[in-house]
């Protein structure tokens, strides 16, 4: 069983998952990342071509999703790979769950 301490801190981490989704660009960014195969990950300039915005606001945006747990980044040279974190749709759904379980 949950306590109060565990049940804040997964209404926490559910409110900052759900708000980095609040931009159509950060759910786009998702989709196109979750269609990645398991073992690739996506260059910022490959995220770049496939959104109708400028690079420097694409970083923004990762960062955003990046700060919030949804992705993780790998830098290799001068260049930065991402990738979804591993098993957050699993995870984003059994916060979802606990609501209801409540």
């Amino acid at each position: 069983m949950k306590t109060d301490k565990n049940k804040d801190n997964d209404r926490k981490k559910l409110a900052q998952l759900s708000k980095a989704l609040s931009h159509p660009y950060r759910v786009q960014i998702i989709e196109i990342l979750s269609n990645l195969p398991s073992d690739k990950q996506c260059m910022v300039s490959s995220l770049v071509d496939q959104l109708p915005i400028a690079q420097s606001t694409v970083s923004q945006h990762l960062k955003i999703l990046k700060e919030a747990g949804w992705i993780k980044g790998r830098i290799e040279g001068p260049k930065v790979c991402y990738c979804l974190e591993k098993n957050i749709f699993e995870d984003y759904q059994q916060l979802i769950d606990n609501i209801q379980n409540n």
